[in-house]
């Protein structure tokens, strides 16, 4: 069975941590951070696009050599296959 986390236990979470640091700084006089629930969610929700659209391009695009080792690879069992089936 997989759990998964929801956006919304994402913003509450950091939500607390703010409400944390806001009151450390109360406690030294430095002025707090305002902030809202739709502003947290906002940020987050535009942190999960861009870190999904950064690990799709990353993964969907062979850097290493192993990588490219793989792909060098897996083309070469494709046309293997393809000529297989033309016999």
């Amino acid at each position: 069975m997989t759990f998964k986390i929801t956006k919304g236990t994402i913003v509450r979470t950091i939500m607390i941590g703010i409400v944390i640091i806001n009151m450390i700084l109360k406690k030294f006089g430095i002025d707090v951070i305002n902030t809202d629930e739709s502003t947290v969610a906002s940020v987050v929700e535009a942190l999960i696009e861009i870190g999904s659209i950064a690990a799709a391009w990353w993964y969907n695009n062979s850097f290493s050599e192993a990588a490219k080792k793989a792909d060098r690879f897996f083309m070469a069992v494709k046309d293997y296959e393809k000529n297989q089936k033309t016999q």
